[in-house]
């Protein structure tokens, strides 16, 4: 049979959303860097590149970080700079909840690039990974969204066509990437366009106006 049978949803800014900017001023106070000069050797790097990918153990990613940055700032110390980036909105929640509706009729994974710690700090304060059949984390796999190789690993060990997968992710990079691989792929933007991105592919959430509002979800 013919049809989407894997839903498959990015992590940051779907599921939970991320701000760098407070974590970047308070390590300018402790390195006489720049903002920009800080964000840019942590988003186009080599250094977090491996990290993400799991080539650096934690302790030698904050000892490249430290020489890199000439950083003041001890490793006990960093790391919840490092973490505590995070929050969740109404849309994580609304997204999370399309999720869990979906789970009893088609498989659900997770893919993110991410790192170990950035891992371990959003399992243990934020619920959105028990929804999940599969999670796929860069770090473990070793490989990075747009690199071919991910994607391969997500479709071999969904066990479905590419074509039979839908594919979530913020960024039209990543999109592209895999929908060239022949992945039902859309640019999230908010729930209600998920939604319709879902029903262009015939999968349709019964009563989805019970639950598909950010605003039922505030804190």
């Amino acid at each position: 049979m013919s049809g989407i049978k894997a839903i498959l949803f990015d992590l940051g800014n779907v599921l939970v959303d991320f701000d760098f900017k407070p974590a970047v001023e308070r390590i300018s106070c402790f390195c006489g860097k720049g903002g920009d000069e800080i964000l840019k050797f942590f988003f186009d790097s080599k250094v977090t590149n491996a990290f993400e990918k799991g080539e650096l153990s934690s302790e030698e990613f904050y000892r490249q970080v430290k020489d890199g940055l000439h950083l003041k700032l001890g490793y006990e110390s960093f790391v919840p700079v490092w973490n505590e980036v995070f929050f969740f909105s109404a849309k994580n929640r609304t997204v999370y909840h399309i999720a869990n509706c979906l789970k009893s009729k088609y498989r659900i994974g997770l893919l993110s690039n991410t790192n170990i710690l950035h891992y371990g700090h959003i399992k243990n304060n934020f619920p959105v990974f028990n929804v999940f059949e599969k999670i796929f984390l860069s770090f473990e796999i070793g490989s990075l969204k747009p690199e071919v190789g991910i994607y391969q690993k997500v479709i071999k060990d969904l066990g479905v066509l590419p074509e039979d997968i839908f594919y979530t992710d913020d960024r039209q990079d990543l999109v592209k990437s895999a929908a060239a691989l022949g992945i039902k792929s859309f640019v999230f933007t908010t729930p209600e366009q998920l939604i319709k991105d879902l029903a262009s592919q015939d999968v349709v959430l019964e009563d989805k106006q019970e639950f598909y509002s950010p605003e039922d979800f505030l804190p």
